[in-house]
């Protein structure tokens, strides 16, 4: 199958699109700090570059894309043409060996999907809100500041299986 953008438009499209600061996380960023919890974003000394850091509570938080990291991948992988499918299945052998990684550290590790975020970003903050295991947490804020937030568009970025 052959793409249906040149060379040059599917560069161009592709290098447009962000590892960092996506939608998702920054929905994540600002109803974590609305619940003033403490965190660092992008870590660069951990494995796999974590998107929150809690060091207090030895808890790391990964925002994965549906699509780049292989969201129930076995299902679509067939629509992918092989340099694609390749990339993806090399995305998620890194993520499993950054997870190990972590876990053998000692850090606990939350994955949260772009999709979850999208149908209730609520839940995953009271997720990531056990994993650290807070109760300190004003909801009244978290709801507030949500109520602030423009809607999230929910997309189907996967190929239909």
């Amino acid at each position: 199958m052959t793409d249906i953008m040149s060379r040059e438009q599917r560069s161009r499209v592709m290098s447009r699109i962000r590892g960092k600061n996506t939608t998702p996380e920054r929905y994540l960023d600002a109803l974590l700090e609305s619940a003033r919890l403490e965190y660092s974003k992008h870590s660069r000394d951990l494995p796999g570059c974590p998107d929150f850091v809690f060091p207090w509570a030895k808890v790391v938080v990964f925002v994965n894309g549906d699509f780049w990291h292989g969201w129930r991948f076995p299902r679509w992988r067939h629509r992918l043409q092989g340099f694609w499918r390749n990339k993806i299945k090399n995305n998620r052998a890194r993520d499993q060996r950054n997870l190990k990684k972590l876990a053998r550290q000692g850090w606990r590790v939350v994955r949260i999907w772009e999709h979850q975020v999208e149908e209730d970003v609520l839940d995953c903050v009271v997720r990531i809100s056990r994993a650290v295991e807070t109760t300190s947490i004003d909801w009244e804020a978290v709801t507030a500041r949500l109520r602030t937030l423009p809607p999230l568009q929910k997309r189907n970025r996967l190929p239909k299986p």
